[in-house]
């Protein structure tokens, strides 16, 4: 396994302790602790998480260590993360739940049209939307992590990108066959 494969792991596994500072509260171990820190191990969680990210792609494109398995890890690694950020939101009241419905039913309906493209060889990476989708969506989350200002117009911005590139795939599907 290589280090990009490596990194993407670890972000898999990262993914439900940030979950599990957000939605698990009230268990034993946290006795004593104010709600503030469970968020800023969440946010810190999700920051090295959002760090391996970046180095996965850019490690894997730099040293050519692009493998079928990391085009299977990055991504599910990316949506296991954010979804844990965004259902644990919404878990605490600190996301809107029409937001991140928006947000996720775009997630799963372009994984399968991705999904679907593949298998008939047509290109599949990320758009430039696609990315500024992601980047936004981490910020949104950071935000809402931290219960600073604006978190709730980021993450509105963050669903119009969302579905911006998502009309983007379904364009790319249906009509530049």
């Amino acid at each position: 396994m290589n280090l990009p494969n490596l990194l993407a792991t670890f972000r898999i596994l990262l993914a439900p302790l940030m979950f599990w500072f957000l939605v698990d509260r009230q268990n034993p171990v946290f006795q004593g602790w104010h709600e503030s820190w469970l968020d800023y191990f969440a946010g810190l969680v999700f920051v090295i998480a959002s760090i391996t990210d970046f180095f996965d792609g850019f490690i894997a494109r730099q040293w050519d260590q692009m493998t079928k398995l990391g085009a299977i890890l990055d991504p599910l690694a990316d949506k296991m993360l954010m979804l844990a950020g965004f259902v644990g939101l919404v878990y605490i009241q600190r996301a809107s739940p029409w937001a991140i419905y928006l947000i996720l039913t775009r997630e799963f309906f372009i994984t399968g049209l991705r999904v679907a493209m593949a298998s008939e060889g047509k290109s599949v990476s990320a758009s430039f939307a696609g990315k500024l989708k992601t980047v936004s969506q981490m910020v949104a989350i950071g935000f809402l992590l931290m219960n600073w200002p604006y978190a709730t117009e980021l993450l509105w911005f963050s669903v119009f990108l969302t579905i911006y590139s998502g009309y983007e795939y379904v364009k790319g599907y249906f009509w530049e066959s």
